[in-house]
């Protein structure tokens, strides 16, 4: 957890930007990925030297080249620790004219992280300002891997708090959720074919650190932790930046984030791949059909995004490989053959294993739309027995544009710091959410329609022509009322209206 100081630093390197003409959140983050990128080669750069020191070999991983370049220029300059101590006007023009130019070759290297950074630019627009930049970003405390990955989750929380461009990010409470409930092996390869800012990988990583700390003590483990298990694709480059740096900032050496379109015709080699899929695809938005990938047009003949995103994580997933995806309410209910051929595939020939009903205000400010978070396993012959519902009432947070904390910090999210406690269950449901989820093969099997959670037999989804949504099977226990029998009430009614009239002769008799 970063410090309160922290967060007073990183709003004033914000306010800064905003001063200075740069409004944009995106573009803001965005130049700070690049500086924090920057002085992250630094670092780099000076642990090869001193590994080299130590152990009296030549430097190997080193960043920046030795002596002078072509112009006879000091390559040393391009480091962080050497250009915050120049005069604004001289850091300006070496980091405008050198190093951001440097970060471009790194990309077209290919080297770690560096490819997102082939159209990196400078846009601070004078020396002065980007030296109070520099200065504030040194300041920041950076050695360890959780407060770096607190600090940069701090600045992407800005982006929920900025008007559309908070589109780019789910709740980090309900991604901790959906991780928690399938509990990230060290073997999993995973992928967000939307991924944004990565926040879905970041989050699995810290959950496999935390819950598979001894595996990634082997030298497999590592290897295959830092260089095989996360995927991610997007195609905003700025996003791209932004989930890389996410994703170094949280200590993985070198995902896999790509530009692409997912439901292109480039997704093609990636079927059978991954063995976990997180995802909060989008639901709306332009669709090029005719670069849509003709095996996914096969499957689902539809312009809905949000269903040929769900048939491409089909294509994704392993035998055996499981998912957690965000979709709109529609996709559990809606009429259309697509529709109703993509609820019968995910029942009848995988295993749909729960659903789990979000309140609508979950998304906002920037969006009301109701959602669900689908459970499912790829399997090719079925397995679905019971599917599991949950309705959420209270995440935690007031479900207005405010979404203000209903619930102290400690007490947030489905694995409380501080543990659940029961008083909160209505302000928060999450945490029962993750209990009752690991019980659906047992207690809640028995467990009444009228409650929030209980399961639906295979059999009475079919009958209902798939139908997906809770309210379907949902059963409401209505109060039996007495009403007073018509007679009665209307001779109430004509003692009334005699009241009625003596008042309004005596009001008359008054005023004459």
């Amino acid at each position: 957890m970063i410090t309160g100081d922290i967060k007073a630093r990183i709003d004033r390197v914000w306010d800064t930007f905003w001063s200075g003409g740069i409004s944009n959140p995106t573009d803001v983050i965005e130049q700070i990925t690049y500086l924090l990128f920057i002085r992250r080669l630094d670092d780099l750069h000076t642990a090869a030297l001193q590994r080299a020191q130590v152990l009296g070999r030549p430097v190997t991983g080193a960043i920046f080249p030795e002596g002078t370049d072509d112009q006879g220029r000091d390559w040393n300059d391009l480091r962080w620790s050497v250009f915050r101590n120049l005069a604004p006007d001289r850091m300006y023009e070496v980091v405008d004219r050198r190093v951001f130019p440097f970060l471009q070759t790194l990309g077209v290297d290919g080297s770690t992280f560096s490819q997102h950074m082939e159209h990196a630019r400078l846009t601070v627009p004078n020396a002065y300002m980007l030296d109070k930049v520099v200065g504030l970003l040194s300041d920041i405390p950076m050695q360890n891997r959780d407060t770096n990955g607190d600090l940069y989750e701090y600045m992407l929380g800005k982006l929920s708090t900025s008007g559309t461009n908070g589109q780019f990010r789910t709740p980090r409470h309900i991604i901790e959720l959906m991780v928690n409930m399938t509990a990230p092996r060290p073997d999993d390869v995973i992928i967000d074919p939307a991924c944004g800012t990565a926040g879905f990988l970041v989050v699995a990583e810290e959950y496999v650190r935390r819950h598979h700390a001894q595996t990634l003590r082997t030298e497999e483990g590592r290897r295959h932790f830092h260089h095989d298990m996360f995927h991610g694709f997007d195609t905003d480059p700025h996003m791209l930046r932004i989930g890389s740096m996410n994703m170094l900032l949280h200590g993985i050496e070198n995902p896999d984030i790509q530009h692409r379109d997912s439901l292109s015709q480039q997704a093609g080699h990636d079927e059978d791949k991954y063995s976990l899929v997180l995802a909060n695809p989008p639901f709306a938005g332009s669709l090029d059909y005719e670069q849509v990938s003709k095996d996914l047009l096969r499957d689902l003949k539809t312009r809905k995004t949000e269903l040929l995103f769900l048939a491409l994580f089909l294509r994704l997933l392993k035998p055996g490989g499981r998912a957690a995806v965000v979709v709109p309410d529609g996709v559990l209910f809606g009429s259309s053959a697509a529709h109703r051929k993509l609820r019968r595939t995910l029942v009848e020939d995988h295993h749909l294993s729960g659903i789990v009903k979000l309140p609508s205000g979950v998304f906002k400010p920037y969006a009301g739309v109701s959602t669900a978070i689908l459970f499912f396993s790829r399997t090719g012959v079925g397995g679905t027995d019971d599917v599991w519902f949950y309705d959420v009432k209270s995440d935690g947070m007031s479900l207005d544009d405010k979404r203000t904390m209903l619930v102290p910090a400690d007490r947030f999210g489905p694995v409380p710091a501080g543990g659940f406690v029961e008083a909160d269950h209505e302000r928060n449901n999450l945490p029962d959410v993750l209990r009752r989820w690991t019980e659906r093969e047992t207690s809640e099997r028995s467990r009444p329609r009228t409650e929030q959670s209980f399961t639906v037999p295979r059999a009475e989804i079919a009958a209902n022509d798939y139908d997906l949504s809770i309210n379907r099977y949902r059963e409401v226990v209505h109060e039996e009322v007495e009403y007073p029998e018509p007679a009665d009430l209307i001779e109430n009614l004509k003692k009334l209206d005699a009241q009625i009239r003596a008042g309004l002769e005596e009001l008359e008799g008054m005023l004459a």
